[in-house]
């Protein structure tokens, strides 16, 4: 008999926050209201040490699910990196060395390159301070330490970036190593979803000089903000004189972004011999060196190896002959694959992966449903062939249109997921199946800055809901609090499948 199927949906952004107050969750999902009553139902941690992040610290997608995956929790890489820092261990990082050693003998300029921002979803601004005082210890000249600055503005406040790139030329000056020779906003240079044109636009600043021209990061950004463009979409901006800063073909380039989904494209515009997706200029390759790893397929030095992780809920179903499908739209695609994998990139057996294009619009607030009409007739698709058991889904409303801190846009965004949840738990429940609703981590619950007024762009230190949505769970009730990580061996249990030693977090399932 064929099992009934059992659906695991994230709502990407989807925080508890009790407030209604600038919170499009409270005010626009009935539906989710509604099957909050009618079903158990808990809150779960998901920033800070729960989810192996440093204390206080937000969640975000790449973290959420993969402790969502794995079933106990995962140590991240800021973590770890932190951690070397305080031991010492980062100081005598050999893929880190050998960039520097081989810059200064060569007697080249090093190229640092990343987000500057305290926000710690992508980069560490410590990390960066830390890159300097390696490079003096190295030997190398300061004048030769050359920082090509990505603003943030995404998961930082949105003109918050003066106050970073102000810490950041502080520090180059207590060291007396690194300058800051361009700025840029990561929506240029950290696009995911295959848009080359805001690419090439970085690649162009980084290897030929294209850009507006500043005597300094601030005034860049001062300029900028005067002209009502904030840190995400600072243009491509040379600070000071163009003269030997751009990035040659051979010089050593360190690219301290921990986070892999939103530096591949820039990364492979760098180093791929044979890119074709937009006509390059530039002298050629530089010699680069990432901080984890980007691509499996990426033949730079790594300065920190992933975690090499087992026994993840993809891989206990798949050998248990169960089939899963992974569906997302693009902007989250790495998201319910490669992160809920455990940074595996490979396909399991009896895995199925569809991919839905995301809108091409400037911002998703202009089209706040995104693709969720097009994710949800691939569920339903799916469910009607009934052939899969497990299905992982991704909703990327709730996170990629509260990241614009449009409030409105943010309401139509819950509303288009709350009712797509309508259909899909329709669908499920006439199969007689679960639908497991939660979420990675917090955003559209809070969308003004309580201190300054200012729309609030970021994610948020909030607890996320879960609610498990089937006929047999009527009556039942979970445990009130966990993790993100218990979510795993809670889908084991419902599948009957024994959850493995690697998995230390508990089923929320009483």
């Amino acid at each position: 008999m064929k099992r009934p199927p059992l659906l695991l949906v994230v709502l990407d952004g989807w925080g508890h926050r009790d407030d209604p107050e600038s919170n499009a969750i409270a005010s626009s999902a009935p539906y989710f209201r509604e099957l909050m009553g009618r079903y158990p139902h808990g809150l779960l941690h998901a920033c800070g040490a729960e989810v192996g992040l440093p204390e206080g610290i937000m969640g975000n997608s790449e973290v959420g699910h993969m402790n969502l995956g794995a079933g106990r929790v995962i140590n991240q890489d800021i973590t770890r990196i932190n951690a070397a820092i305080a031991s010492g261990d980062f100081f005598e990082n050999g893929a880190l060395l050998e960039a520097m050693e081989g810059a200064r003998r060569d007697e080249q300029n090093l190229h640092l390159m990343g987000l500057v921002s305290d926000g710690a979803v992508h980069a560490s601004d410590k990390h960066i301070v830390a890159l300097l005082q390696m490079a003096k210890k190295v030997g190398l000249p300061g004048g030769r330490v050359l920082i090509h600055a990505l603003t943030d503005g995404r998961d930082t406040p949105p003109r918050s970036g003066v106050k970073h790139l102000a810490r950041l030329e502080q520090a180059c000056a207590t060291e007396g190593v690194g300058r800051i020779v361009s700025v840029i906003g990561r929506y240029w240079a950290m696009d995911r979803d295959n848009r080359w044109e805001r690419v090439q636009k970085a690649h162009d600043l980084l290897t030929v000089g294209v850009g507006e021209r500043r005597d300094s990061a601030i005034v860049a950004l001062e300029q900028s903000y005067a002209a009502g463009v904030t840190d995400e979409f600072v243009e491509p901006t040379v600070i000071g004189s163009q003269d030997g800063t751009r990035i040659e073909a051979g010089e050593r380039l360190i690219m301290f972004n921990y986070r892999a989904d939103r530096v591949r494209e820039i990364s492979d515009a760098l180093s791929n011999e044979d890119f074709r997706s937009f006509e390059r200029r530039g002298n050629g390759r530089p010699v680069i060196t990432t901080f984890t790893q980007y691509r499996s397929d990426f033949p730079f030095p790594i300065a920190f190896a992933s975690n090499n992780l087992s026994d993840m809920f993809p891989d206990v179903i798949s050998r248990a002959g169960l089939r899963q499908a992974r569906i997302a739209e693009t902007e989250k695609y790495a998201h319910v694959t490669f992160f809920f994998s455990g940074g595996k990139e490979d396909v399991l057996p009896g895995e199925n992966r569809i991919l839905l294009p995301s809108p091409k619009v400037a911002t998703y607030d202009l089209v706040p449903e995104m693709s969720s009409r097009a994710v949800t007739d691939a569920i339903l698709a799916e469910l009607a062939r009934a052939e899969t058991e497990v299905y992982i889904i991704n909703y990327a409303n709730a996170d990629m249109v509260g990241h614009t801190g449009d409030y409105d846009a943010a309401c139509q965004a819950v509303a288009a997921v709350d009712g797509c949840l309508r259909e899909i738990t329709a669908a499920v429940n006439a199969q007689g199946g679960l639908t497991v609703i939660t979420a990675d981590h917090g955003n559209s619950e809070q969308l003004v800055d309580p201190e300054s007024g200012e729309p609030h762009t970021a994610h948020t230190l909030n607890p996320v809901p879960i609610v498990f949505c089937g006929a047999e769970f009527e009556g039942q009730s979970i445990r009130p609090h966990g993790v993100l990580a218990d979510v795993a061996p809670s889908l084991l249990q419902v599948l009957e499948l024994d959850q493995p030693e690697a998995m230390t977090a508990r089923s929320l399932i009483q």
